[in-house]
């Protein structure tokens, strides 16, 4: 898995060198800051202009690459041991699923499940994540309905963000002993009518005016934030 950009670089430098592979740089840097690459004793490349636009597919990489051992899924049997996870039913977007996985991750949220989708450009949610990702428990699950029924087998209390659910600022907070999963629909399509009977509650986010489309990585901080205080 190749990343790039370098915030996200020196994050995982800092945080998970472990993983890297390999360096790529095509730029001059700080030579204390090339000095902590040298240490890891991987290979270091140097990239024309050229090469490292086409590494990036025309991405801001900012001269800072590096490839990465794709770490595992956690598997569905860790996430059934947690008390408050959040699961995306159906959003797709590389940006929207890694600004929800940082700011899941910054909120105490447990874990983050991907569904009704088969796979995910890792990478791309890696660097939108700006690293969350590596810390924060996540894996993919192929079938929304599915997913809710087993989480209600093991105890969770499954509550959804819909546009005709309680306001958010009549429902109390949870506690930190409940099992919760938090279920979060596409911006276009919303929970998918499987799992929306499946929900224990409903609930959503009270508009000022007549506008009812918050962007779904906004609706998640608003949801987590309110739930968790």
């Amino acid at each position: 898995m190749i990343i790039y950009g370098k915030q996200i670089v020196l994050y995982v430098l800092d945080k998970h060198p472990h993983l890297i592979e390999e360096v790529f740089l095509s730029k001059e840097i700080d030579k204390k800051l090339f000095s902590r690459f040298a240490k890891l004793d991987k290979k270091i490349h140097k990239l024309d202009n050229q090469k490292a636009q086409a590494l990036a597919k025309g991405g801001n990489h900012q001269g800072f690459f590096l490839k990465l051992t794709h770490s595992e899924y956690t598997d569905i049997k860790e996430f059934k041991k947690m008390n408050f996870i959040l699961v995306l039913d159906g959003v797709t977007d590389v940006g929207n699923i890694g600004a929800i996985a940082r700011t899941a991750y910054s909120l105490g949220i447990e874990g983050l499940i991907a569904s009704d989708i088969k796979t995910v450009n890792d990478s791309g949610i890696l660097r939108t994540s700006s690293g969350a990702l590596l810390d924060l428990p996540f894996m993919v699950h192929p079938r929304s309905a599915d997913l809710a029924s087993e989480l209600i087998d093991c105890g969770f209390t499954l509550i959804g963000a819909t546009t005709d659910g309680v306001d958010l600022k009549k429902y109390g907070k949870i506690e930190k002993t409940d099992k919760v999963a938090l279920f979060l629909g596409s911006e276009g399509t919303g929970i998918s009518p499987k799992v929306a009977k499946k929900l224990d509650l409903k609930v959503s986010i009270a508009m000022e005016h007549e506008f009812d489309s918050l962007n779904v990585s906004v609706a998640a901080g608003i949801l987590i934030y309110n739930l968790k205080r």
